[in-house]
């Protein structure tokens, strides 16, 4: 792998967007020198802030450009609510590309709040169905009905992709589910999830509802290391995991599909802060260093995590969120210059 050309889309997004992703650049601009990656940027666009132009959050253009690219690297987009309004561009892209795992660390940091001292986990969300497959419509005006899609198919490979996972981290997998209301769909992941681990007997294999989860988070989140669910409980979990080792400022996510994937923060575009150059790029930069693991570049990856770490170890350059009063672009430099 060590001299390939990689394409990769860039699509800032909107709100903060541009800000965290040009301190993302920066700091892959330091890695690419560094290691001499071979690493094109080629822009793309994605989220209201296209719709005047295009009339749509998600231009075919765009998906045209990503389908000549090895991968995006993507800013938050703003998704607006309402039954008529557009639909999500992320889950655009996740359906467009088939990314059916949505991947999301959460680790301890140095000198930002956690719970617990030494938490570091990873849980990986299917990424295509359950709830949001987007079956969501009205029968009348008195009654709505949204439909929850559970398949053999998405299961299998979520559960594949975890326990793979597990063999390289602390060989323990959780599956979380609802299985004691959701019989049937919650059922057949419960069933699929135990033939996988009679495949992998060096990894623990166990399982909670999503509920408990939620409170073992909180008593012990230590506890875990792979967890592995389906789509809306991966999406509320995620954040409260994120939540638990100190805000989602500093979450990563990849979206990771059989071939192609998406890197980006895991929190929102927070319009009330566009251009102001204000919040946590970490999120944004993790993800990067998420995408250069993908590509294989273990050391570069491990760069920018160094990298990251020693400017909070530190404690100087540090945004609003983690107590400090540096912008965006200047955390950005300062992790660069640490590469």
């Amino acid at each position: 792998m060590e001299n390939k050309k990689w394409k990769v889309a860039v699509i800032k997004g909107d709100g903060v967007g541009p800000d965290v992703v040009n301190a993302a650049i920066l700091v892959l601009d330091a890695v690419k020198k560094k290691f001499n990656l071979d690493i094109e940027y080629v822009p793309a666009e994605a989220g209201l802030n296209c719709v005047e132009k295009y009339g749509t959050n998600l231009p075919k253009e765009t998906l045209e450009i990503l389908k000549n690219t090895d991968c995006v690297i993507k800013g938050p987009t703003t998704t607006p609510e309402g039954a008529n309004s557009f639909p999500s561009a992320n889950v655009g892209i996740r359906k467009y590309f088939d990314l059916y795992a949505d991947v999301r660390p959460n680790k301890t940091l140095p000198n930002v709040p956690s719970i617990k001292p030494n938490v570091d986990m990873v849980i990986v969300r299917e990424n295509t169905e359950g709830m949001y497959s987007g079956l969501d419509f009205r029968v009348n005006q008195e009654t709505t009905i949204g439909i929850r899609v559970i398949t053999r198919k998405a299961c299998e490979r979520i559960v594949k992709y975890a326990f793979q996972l597990a063999e390289s981290r602390k060989k323990h997998v959780t599956l979380v589910h609802k299985g004691n209301v959701l019989k049937v769909s919650d059922g057949m992941f419960k069933d699929i999830f135990y033939e996988e681990a009679k495949k992998h007997s060096d990894i623990k294999a166990d399982d909670a509802h999503v509920d408990a989860i939620t409170q073992w988070f909180i008593k012990q989140p230590e506890f875990y290391d792979v967890l592995v669910t389906e789509n809306l409980f991966g999406d509320i979990i995620s954040d409260e995991a994120a939540m638990i080792v100190g805000g989602i400022g500093t979450g990563a996510s990849a979206n990771i599909g059989d071939k192609y994937a998406m890197f980006e923060p895991i929190h929102g575009s927070v319009p009330k802060y566009t251009g102001m150059d204000k919040v946590n790029p970490i999120g944004t930069i993790m993800s990067v260093k998420m995408m250069l693991d993908w590509m294989n570049y273990k050391e570069a990856g491990k760069a920018i995590e160094d990298a990251v770490y020693k400017v909070l170890e530190e404690g100087k350059v540090l945004t609003y969120d983690l107590g400090g009063n540096a912008k965006c672009s200047e955390v950005g430099k300062e992790i660069a210059n640490k590469v």
